[in-house]
């Protein structure tokens, strides 16, 4: 399977700008991650871009929906439980297990933060974000309510990291892919 064939799966059950900016924003954090990590960039991406595959059409079963879905494009077994796996405790009980998993789990939610709190922002961008910044918009627990500290804070402990360590990569990872996603959102 490759980008073009995910996208159009993406596309084929996703239509707001909303949910489209979400997949691309995760997609490219993912790829940043692996790249950090030495994995591929490519199947990271393609799970970041349609972990939420079924979730504009399907809300009531997502991550139950979304291997039917995935079947479409031959998604291999692991591609499937990785998508899944990010709606541990949440929608399923599909535990994250490798590495990837893991951070999907922690960096889901962490984005739409993070965008939200960029929104805010004079320059409505992340490019001038600092963690600082972020860190006040966590505590404030109206801000971005459906964005969830627990399983943030989850997500984090699950990889062994500190808060801050997680919300500074993906502050980075996001930084750096902003143009890239604002350009490809212009072009669905």
């Amino acid at each position: 399977m490759d980008r073009e064939q995910a996208l159009s799966l993406l596309k084929k059950y996703n239509e707001e700008e909303f949910h489209l900016r979400h997949a691309l924003t995760v997609e490219q954090v993912m790829k940043y991650f692996a790249k950090e990590n030495g994995y591929d960039e490519s199947f990271w991406g393609i799970v970041g871009l349609l972990h939420d595959v079924d979730f504009e059409k399907y809300p009531e079963e997502h991550c139950k929906k979304a291997p039917e879905l995935l079947k479409e494009i031959d998604a291999s077994d692991e591609m499937i439980h990785a998508i899944c796996s990010h709606g541990y405790g949440i929608c399923t009980d599909i535990k994250p297990e490798h590495e990837m998993e893991k951070i999907l789990f922690a960096v889901d939610e962490l984005t739409g933060l993070i965008w939200a709190a960029a929104k805010m922002r004079p320059s409505h961008s992340t490019k001038d974000m600092e963690v600082s910044s972020l860190k006040k918009k966590f505590k404030d627990k109206k801000f971005a309510a459906g964005c969830s500290r627990d399983v943030i804070k989850q997500g984090a402990e699950e990889l062994g990291w500190e808060l801050d360590d997680l919300f500074s990569k993906t502050i980075s990872a996001m930084q750096n892919s902003e143009d890239i996603i604002e350009e490809e959102v212009k072009n669905i």
